[in-house]
């Protein structure tokens, strides 16, 4: 009989839409309409359940509208931690919550030139964990990828040990590679939080509902909860896409907890969390454990580079048609070739 044990509280996946800043002095005015949605959230819902966790989506402090790294550095760029960081704290405090903040786009004297796409975990006691984004969205994206930079020390996929439980984080297209919520999993994460920007078509709708299908498929592939924010912003907004929204969350199995109706706009959605369920299943199962069930050795893809570290170490600024050039090259590789076809065009 498994005595696993764990707390049970309810978490908040809270989407919004708001104006997008062109300057730094302007991301002040989102951070306050964030600080109100956790107010809402945790004071709204008091009658029905505890709120101790809120996620906000990417790109909701600033998103990346200009087209070099060295103009988001000049007009949006902020360093972590800052005076937005600190109101967060002061409001975990108050609230005796934890929240996943939405993105900043972040700059670092270590690595000068360089802008990351960044959230942090905070809770009463400050800032937890500092996730920066590993797979930016080529090409389009000029954030610096950790992977990218020679002499990056830090954990690429850092876990707080929290009262709620040990809590990971990846950032939007993250997500389209299994291999980083795996790592997240193998450090240690039981609830995995999405700070996601998915635009239309790929959203919570078929046919093209990539967003629904691949928080489900982290979600039942590592036995985890996720816990899923996806930015609500208008055209209007966040030009030349449109945000279709759809925050949730999924439990462990990989069902649909709880789902905002797809659309843009501000929508806070809440599901229950119970890590004892969790942690038992973990502990009970022989079956459908995949990251017990891994067999590494297996899979010689992963003993080769694709794309390559170390691209952006000496890079002066970052632009798509940088990305577009390191795209090419790897496209232009020589492709696998099957040993029946080599033999038969000898």
């Amino acid at each position: 009989m498994s005595l696993a044990t764990g707390p049970r509280y309810a978490v908040a996946a809270c989407q919004v839409d708001l104006p997008n800043p062109l300057e730094r002095n302007q991301i002040a005015h989102n951070v306050g309409r964030m600080l109100e949605l956790v107010d809402m959230a945790v004071v709204g819902y008091r009658p029905f359940m505890d709120v101790r966790l809120l996620v906000f989506p990417e790109f909701g402090h600033a998103a990346p509208v200009y087209t070099t790294a060295a103009e988001i550095l000049r007009h949006l760029a902020v360093p972590i931690p800052n005076e937005h960081t600190e109101k967060y704290v002061a409001k975990a405090r108050e609230l005796d919550v934890y929240i996943q903040t939405a993105t900043f786009l972040e700059e670092d004297p270590q690595w000068p030139g360089k802008v990351f796409n960044t959230t942090c975990l905070i809770g009463p006691d400050g800032i937890l964990l500092r996730y920066r984004k590993v797979n930016p969205w080529i090409p389009w994206e000029v954030h610096a990828s950790p992977h990218d930079l020679d002499g990056y020390a830090a954990d690429l996929f850092p876990v707080a040990a929290t009262p709620l439980g040990c809590i990971g984080v990846a950032i939007c297209y993250d997500w389209f590679f299994p291999e980083a919520l795996r790592q997240l999993a193998a450090n240690g994460a039981e609830v995995m939080l999405r700070v996601s920007a998915y635009m239309d078509p790929w959203g919570a709708t078929p046919p093209m509902d990539w967003w629904t299908v691949i928080n489900r498929c982290r979600a039942l592939e590592n036995t985890a909860y996720v816990v899923a924010a996806n930015q609500g912003a208008s055209l209007a907004h966040y030009a030349p896409f449109s945000w279709p929204g759809g925050s949730m969350v999924v439990d462990f199995e990989g069902r649909i907890m709880a789902q905002a109706d797809p659309g843009p706009g501000e929508k806070i959605v809440v599901a229950t969390i119970d890590l004892g369920a969790l942690r038992h299943e973990r502990q009970r199962r022989q079956g459908h454990l995949g990251l017990r069930h891994l067999r590494t050795e297996a899979y010689p893809v992963y003993r080769s580079t694709a794309f390559p570290p170390g691209r952006l170490t000496q890079a002066t600024d970052l632009d798509p048609a940088t990305n577009q050039r390191h795209i090419a090259a790897v496209r232009g590789a020589e492709p696998p070739v099957h040993p029946a076809a080599r033999d038969r065009d000898r």
